[in-house]
């Protein structure tokens, strides 16, 4: 069985772009369109941790009770023999380099190919010993983009204008705090948007917005880019092909969590556009069935007051029944069955069909999306822990067998 080689590394330079600097005669990064060029003078400005890694905790994902992307984090336990990475040790040759928001990427590469699982900036660096104080470790904390995104404060929009799509408008934001360009995968939006109202908010507070003027998905993916997926790409990812997960023939899984209960459903809403009049949208025959379950949008950036319509009906629509859910699955990198290079390419909007046979013989079957990528590494285990939702935003997708059903698939605007 090949199992996946992985590669962890600190980068002491600063700024946000990640990759490895132009180091002049090195062999490898100093060849010219190979190696970045570094705004850092320091000696060793990337370093590869791989060999002293114990242990890494990778948490990225979509909050189900919240209903929205959270900033993704990551833990590395490091065995420091020496105190090198001891943050108070003035004696270690990158005592001065042990700063807050350094750039700390962790990879797997299998079978040739490279997977980025997680590519964030350091929070903190967490220095303890064993009980007999012998041996010595440093958990270094990092958190994804995100941490960026809210850290910063904005009033005025760089280059925002009436009638820009969503996309464009994520895109002057990310100008406004110097996002570098390379770094983005951004949708042209499907919802165009009014001017920039010009308040003190976040640059992540202001994305959000356009996030769901649009009802599409702004996230960080594992090599630390920000991506955002239009809502006619959002509705359309369901119909890709899933990957098969079963107890037999398809990849093998444990420790699915089941759940039914109404913690995600929403069967009022009421949208609200700037100065604009609330629209509201109600399933009668869910709050009949189910009791209220509401959910406000205030303040949205949309044109119109149709289109804070047409944003309450289809986010009640989407979650306004429930069924039981699969909430989680774990795959373990280590059994043999599993296809490693499958299971790390695995992302956000990528399908999957989870079939379970219950203990009196009846099966469940469920088509649903990744929303949540979890790895937990140490040396003697590899494991993914993936959320798994339903679509978030649903529409009807012609030909689909599962979305594409007259009378059960909503038509989306």
């Amino acid at each position: 069985m090949s199992l996946p080689v992985l590669d962890v590394s600190l980068n002491f330079g600063s700024g946000a772009t990640f990759g490895n600097p132009f180091t002049l005669d090195d062999p490898i990064n100093g060849a010219l369109g190979t190696g970045l060029l570094s705004d850092s003078s320091t000696p060793a400005l990337v370093l590869n941790l791989t060999d002293v890694t114990r242990q890494i905790q990778i948490r990225r994902g979509r909050n189900i009770g919240r209903d929205t992307y959270e900033a993704g984090t990551c833990t590395v336990r490091i065995f420091d023999q020496n105190g090198r990475f001891n943050p108070q040790n003035p004696s270690s040759d990158i005592y001065t380099y042990l700063t807050p928001l350094r750039k700390l990427r962790i990879s797997a590469t299998h079978l040739g190919v490279t997977y980025y699982l997680f590519s964030g900036y350091t929070t903190d660096y967490i220095y303890t010993y064993d009980q007999a104080e012998n041996v010595s470790y440093v958990d270094i904390n990092a958190s994804d983009a995100f941490r960026l995104l809210a850290m910063a404060t904005i009033t005025s929009v760089t280059g925002q204008a009436n009638g820009q799509d969503t996309g464009t408008r994520i895109a002057k934001i990310l100008d406004t705090v110097d996002f570098p360009v390379s770094m983005r995968t951004l949708d042209t939006g499907n919802t165009l948007t009014q001017a920039d109202p010009a308040t003190t908010r976040t640059p992540l507070a202001a994305i959000k917005n356009a996030e769901t003027s649009e009802q599409g998905a702004f996230f960080i993916n594992p090599e630390g880019n920000t991506v955002f997926k239009n809502r006619a790409n959002t509705i359309s990812s369901a119909g890709g092909t899933p990957i098969a997960f079963n107890q037999s023939g398809g990849v093998p899984y444990k420790n699915l969590i089941f759940a039914f209960d109404d913690k995600l459903i929403v069967n009022q809403s009421t949208v609200t556009k700037i100065s604009g009049t609330p629209q509201t949208y109600t399933d009668a025959a869910s709050l009949a069935q189910y009791f209220p379950h509401v959910v406000n949008f205030s303040d949205l950036i949309v044109q119109t007051d149709v289109e804070a319509a047409n944003i309450a009906a289809i986010y009640v629509a989407t979650r306004s029944t429930t069924s039981i859910r699969i909430d989680n699955m774990t795959i373990d990198l280590y059994d043999p069955l599993v296809p490693n290079d499958t299971i790390l390419g695995l992302d956000y909007f990528d399908n999957v069909v989870i079939t379970n046979i219950q203990p009196d013989g009846s099966t469940i079957t469920k088509n649903l999306q990744i929303q949540g990528v979890n790895w937990d590494i140490s040396p003697n285990s590899f494991t993914g822990n993936f959320v798994t939702l339903e679509p978030i935003t649903d529409g009807f997708i012609i030909g689909n067998s599962t979305y594409g059903v007259i009378g059960e698939d909503i038509l989306s605007y």
